[in-house]
């Protein structure tokens, strides 16, 4: 068996331990149908051990079953919006950046105060973002607290950083790596597959739609759903990203 070893001398607390409690969860939901996970072998301090995944070309086929096998996943469920994978009291991460994870009633108040603000002021700090870029941000963040755009989805079993370098291809299907695993919206984790691309990716939209049609007008709320990824992006991969969360936030706005 071949495997693939992260090291990280200077990981802070928890991290990889946060990764194997999220893949773990996620694993819950593959016996029934959920996207397949990669295997954790070893989790230590600064250590993680995983089974290598052998990809291969990716083919419509297996987009399409990776995304109905999505939507089992986030059927799984999760005790909250912004709960963190069951058992895991520790700190959760997207990426190397730290991100809360305090279990809410509202959606809303989660996805702005603990997904977006944050982000979005420390890209303010960096310089990414401005004062009036950030008023936008959070003109939107208050319409999200409010519950403008709450509805009655249960919260969703969430992969939570599901771009294409975590959905790989291989010889029996997709696999997942490296998740920021939380209770949420299960239009979020769609809609950071819009925002970074992945093989395919009609034919997996269409398969999660076939097991779980989404409600009207969900390409119209995919800017509210990017929010985050933008804000994560844009707190430490340039002004580029700032821009780009501003306009996403407009659009927001403009929904209301």
């Amino acid at each position: 068996m071949s495997t693939v070893t992260k090291h990280r001398a200077d990981a802070p607390e928890g991290f990889f331990e946060a990764e194997a409690a999220g893949l773990a969860w996620l694993a819950e939901a593959a016996p029934e149908g959920g996207v397949p996970v990669v295997r954790v072998l070893d989790v230590a301090p600064g250590r993680l051990e995983l089974e290598r995944v052998q990809e291969v070309r990716p083919t419509p086929d297996a987009a399409r079953r990776a995304g109905r096998a999505l939507a089992v996943t986030h059927a799984a469920g999760a005790e909250a919006f912004g709960a963190p994978p069951s058992g895991w009291t520790g700190p959760c991460f997207i990426g190397s950046r730290r991100q809360e994870a305090r279990p809410e009633e509202s959606w809303g108040r989660f996805y702005a105060e603990q997904r977006v603000l944050p982000f979005a002021r420390t890209a303010v700090d960096a310089g990414n973002l401005d004062r009036d870029g950030l008023d936008v941000v959070e003109r939107a963040c208050a319409a999200l607290a409010a519950g403008a755009f709450d509805d009655d989805r249960p919260p969703a079993r969430l992969h939570g950083d599901l771009w294409s370098g975590n959905v790989l291809f291989g010889a029996d299907g997709v696999t997942v790596i490296d998740p920021a695993a939380h209770g949420g919206h299960p239009e979020t984790d769609l809609a950071m597959l819009e925002l970074f691309g992945c093989p395919h990716l009609d034919d997996l939209l269409a398969g999660y739609e076939q097991r779980s049609p989404s409600a009207p007008g969900r390409a119209d709320r995919v800017p509210l759903h990017q929010l985050h990824p933008l804000a994560v992006h844009a707190a430490g991969h340039g002004p580029s990203y700032g821009a780009a969360l501003v306009r996403a936030a407009r659009a927001v706005l403009a929904l209301g």
